[in-house]
């Protein structure tokens, strides 16, 4: 699990540990890591710990995972509302964790993955449609989707499934400045559905909760002149 300290990873992560899964953990803060392995490891997983900074050195990171059955990738950063769309180096970082570094870091991965693996990658519906408030957040996702898309499209022949998972508004520490809305999931609410998209054999784009799909269908379908007046 790459990124495992975020709130979906863990979500996820509790599910298959109480099913008594071999779970390897790479995330960047030692402390977080190591308090994420022991709540896993109460709940019958079996966890081995990397720390790992993302952004850095993935040739190196490559080695010490091996050729997990399943790899999920949440890394991912939302940013400073304030920032993110004004200050050109603060968004060239979000598109450094969001798209830069899952790009080189599966590029590397996927040629070492056994057949009948699977690569589940947390994107976002902002990805669908660029919207002004959260536009390097949303280019960063659309990038990711279509990195992922090729790679599905490559890794068939291997034998490899490819998802990439877009969830809607998730309730967890990076959306935590956000007003809530009834259109909020939890993050348990999103790691079952990960869960249940890998047991599935899905290989495709899986939207959490499903009825995101809709609603994108519905947004992704409004003329550019009425789109554009819309402020969300």
């Amino acid at each position: 699990m790459l990124g495992a300290t975020s709130a979906i990873a863990q979500a996820a992560a509790r599910i298959w540990a109480e099913r008594g899964e071999d779970l390897l953990l790479v995330g960047r803060d030692p402390q977080k890591l190591e308090a994420v392995a022991a709540d896993l490891r109460t709940r019958g997983g079996a966890v081995e710990t990397v720390v790992h900074d993302l952004d850095r050195d993935h040739a190196g990171l490559v080695g010490r995972v091996g050729a997990p059955d399943v790899v999920l990738l949440a890394q991912g950063v939302f940013g400073d509302s304030n920032r993110r769309d004004r200050d050109p180096e603060y968004a060239e970082s979000i598109l450094r964790t969001n798209l830069i570094s899952p790009v080189r870091l599966l590029t590397l991965l996927a040629p070492a993955l056994p057949r009948g693996s699977c690569i589940a990658a947390l994107s976002s519906v902002a990805g669908d449609r660029g919207r002004a408030r959260v536009g390097v957040y949303g280019a960063s996702k659309a990038g990711l989707d279509s990195f992922l898309s090729a790679l599905r499209q490559r890794l068939q022949g291997a034998g490899v499934r490819v998802l990439a998972l877009k969830p809607g508004f998730v309730d967890t520490p990076m959306t935590a400045s956000l007003p809530k809305t009834p259109l909020f999931a939890s993050a348990a609410q999103v790691g079952r559905g990960i869960v249940r998209a890998v047991d599935l054999g899905r290989d495709a784009v899986v939207y959490l909760p499903w009825w995101w799909r809709l609603i994108m269908l519905a947004v992704k379908a409004l003329p550019e002149r009425v789109f554009k007046r819309l402020k969300f």
